[in-house]
């Protein structure tokens, strides 16, 4: 093994964790991460927070030290990858270079999905991935001025509090019937309603966009009933397309994500794949999906380094999120998919703090935990471990 190389695609948190735990693994040959950015890896939940509301710097953000990199013998090559050649074992760079590889791992993210409306090209429309993103965004977020996000997800409203830091008035557009809707129960999105009404934000739902307007510049939004909302710049935040086409041009099975097994293979059982990019069967929910969080990116990247060293591992860690705005804390135990009842504890329509527990035929399958980390670390040791349910208890604090 000491004289093979890895070549690991994608230099995010998948990526980084995958090249880290090769040589936790064992892992003595030569190991090669690609990736797009120039700068050093760097964690992205943070940018929609702190790093475009000036809170912290990008070095601050940095996933490892260049020195870890140095340390450890690993090879961090600025590129991307233009194509796979599973027969030759090499991918081809986009500098022209080819790169043998003996284990290949995928780690290829998402991008975000576009806006297909006229205008949508204007100066002034953003979205928001990457660090780049964000700095343009800055350049544009002058206190005072109109921000329009198009998108009540988490990442658009987490960019609607940090932009309410900054000083700029802003508006949220949802094309749903409420924010979070895809990934919510009503009463959460609800919550966040009240809460970001309550911080000055005008969230207006059931409001589709129809054009952007300007000269050369963004200057209004244009929604299906005629309706026109002034903007000065606009966030683009309505959902992530998984990187799958270097994939998909390799042969490899693809479904809304490259598939992968419990191992972190893929259809190719000398590749694996890890993170936003891979759809995977979960069990416990019955059903096959692509989870976009950093948790479960981690927890793949460390089976798939154990899968390329001989070992057998499986993702089998529970699903959990986080979202941050204002002073809230969201964390999200589990996967609340095909849930038939809710149980809340707290009172979500007065107060900054609540819980919202989805049941499935009366057992917990997920919770939502808004300011309340005991309630998250219970859901998860319970979801985990199987352990029995007192309803009682979970019931004694239900808002009126």
């Amino acid at each position: 093994m000491s004289s093979a190389r890895a070549v690991v695609v994608g230099a995010s948190h998948a990526g980084v964790q995958l090249v880290t735990s090769l040589r936790q693994e064992g892992w003595s040959g030569d190991i090669v991460l690609v990736g797009d950015e120039s700068v050093l890896p760097y964690q992205r939940p943070p940018l929609s927070k702190a790093y475009l509301s000036g809170k912290c710097s990008l070095t601050e953000l940095a996933i490892r030290s260049e020195g870890f990199y140095l340390k450890q013998g690993i090879e961090r090559v600025d590129a991307s990858v233009e194509e796979v050649d599973r027969s030759a074992r090499q991918v081809l760079l986009s500098t022209g270079d080819g790169l043998s590889y003996d284990a290949l791992a995928l780690c290829t993210g998402a991008r975000p999905r576009r806006l297909r409306t006229p205008g949508a090209e204007l100066e002034g429309v953003h979205y928001l991935r990457r660090s780049s993103d964000v700095e343009r965004i800055r350049e544009d977020a002058i206190p005072g001025r109109n921000a329009v996000i198009v998108g009540g997800g988490y990442v658009g409203l987490e960019t609607a509090a940090s932009l309410r830091a900054l000083g700029l008035d802003v508006t949220v557009l949802e094309a749903a019937d409420r924010v979070l809707e895809r990934v919510t129960a009503p009463e959460v999105s609800a919550f966040f309603t009240r809460i970001h009404q309550e911080e000055g934000v005008d969230v207006r739902t059931n409001a589709s966009v129809e054009a952007l307007v300007g000269d050369h510049r963004i200057r209004e939004v244009v929604l299906a009933g005629g309706e026109s909302v002034r903007a000065d710049l606009v966030i683009i935040g309505i959902g992530i397309e998984p990187n799958t086409e270097l994939a998909e041009a390799a042969g490899l099975v693809v479904d809304d994500g490259i598939l992968i097994d419990a191992q972190a293979r893929t259809s190719d059982p000398t590749i694996v794949a890890a993170g936003d990019c891979t759809s995977q069967d979960i069990p416990r929910y019955g059903r096959r999906i692509r989870l976009e969080s950093v948790p479960s990116a981690v927890e793949q990247a460390k089976v798939a380094a154990a899968t390329i060293c001989g070992k057998d591992k499986e993702v089998a860690a529970l699903p959990w999120f986080w979202s941050d705005q204002y002073d809230l804390k969201l964390q999200i135990a589990g996967l609340n998919t095909g849930y038939d009842d809710i149980v809340v504890s707290g009172g979500p329509t007065r107060d900054r703090d609540f819980t919202c527990y989805y049941l499935r035929k009366g057992e917990p399958i997920a919770a939502d935990c808004v300011n309340r980390p005991r309630d998250f670390m219970a859901t998860k040791r319970m979801l985990t471990q199987g352990t029995a349910v007192d309803m009682a208890a979970l019931t004694a604090e239900v808002a009126v």
